[in-house]
């Protein structure tokens, strides 16, 4: 798990912050799905909605692509949401496009995997964010068992975790991110979307340790 390339970094995370596609309230902070208490939010979807942000987010995504995995044949987005992202790189690429579902369709064919299945092809897979990487490696295991030759992952965002870390390099998959957690905080500091040290201290200690941050 690797950043594309420092500068790119700040220059997304600070556009992200921009949009409110990352919102910080570590005094009223979120809860994800698994119970976790969470400062930050994200949802990179708001980017389809801002042109020049969009475009920033694609052309780098296409040359982390070109860079890392020159090879590619098609690429995949996992759904939800890596699905428009990797619909506009598949078509800038001239590549063909999958997407895979979260879970097998529960009609008609009852597919996993949508798009013209080749066996054997390369595919780039394509995600929005990772957090620890669960759901975005189950994709990579849905195309593997149909017959694709998985390259490897990018990703517009990742909380950069540990566990996440781990999860990537335990599956032999490579993850190409254009930002990260890290490069983000010196953005919303710079630009005041944080403004005193005791905020950017808790900010940094949820990063450490997420399940424990914000329990009495």
């Amino acid at each position: 798990m690797k950043l594309f390339d420092k500068t790119v970094a700040a220059e997304v995370a600070s556009k992200l912050l921009e949009i409110r596609a990352i919102r910080l309230q570590p005094d009223k902070p979120f809860t994800w799905a698994s119970g976790w208490k969470s400062p930050i939010y994200c949802d990179n979807r708001l980017s389809l909605s801002y042109p020049k942000v969009r475009d920033l987010i694609k052309e780098n995504l296409i040359k982390a692509i070109q860079e890392n995995f020159s090879k590619v044949e098609a690429i995949a987005g996992v759904a939800t949401a890596g699905i428009p992202q990797g619909a506009l790189l598949a078509d800038a690429l001239g590549l063909p496009f999958v997407y895979v579902r979260s879970k097998p369709k529960g009609h008609g064919m009852e597919n996993m995997i949508e798009g013209k299945v080749t066996h054997g092809q390369k595919v780039v897979v394509v995600e929005d964010l990772v957090s620890t990487g669960g759901s975005s490696l189950k994709a990579v295991a849905d195309l593997k068992a149909a017959g694709f030759e998985v390259l490897g992952m990018v990703a517009i965002f990742t909380y950069g975790f540990d566990v996440a870390a781990d999860n990537f390099k335990n599956a032999g998959v490579d993850l190409i991110c254009l930002s990260d957690y890290a490069a983000m905080l010196p953005q919303a500091l710079a630009n005041d979307y944080i403004n005193d040290d005791d905020t950017l201290a808790s900010l940094v200690e949820w990063r450490k340790d997420p399940a424990a941050w914000g329990k009495e």
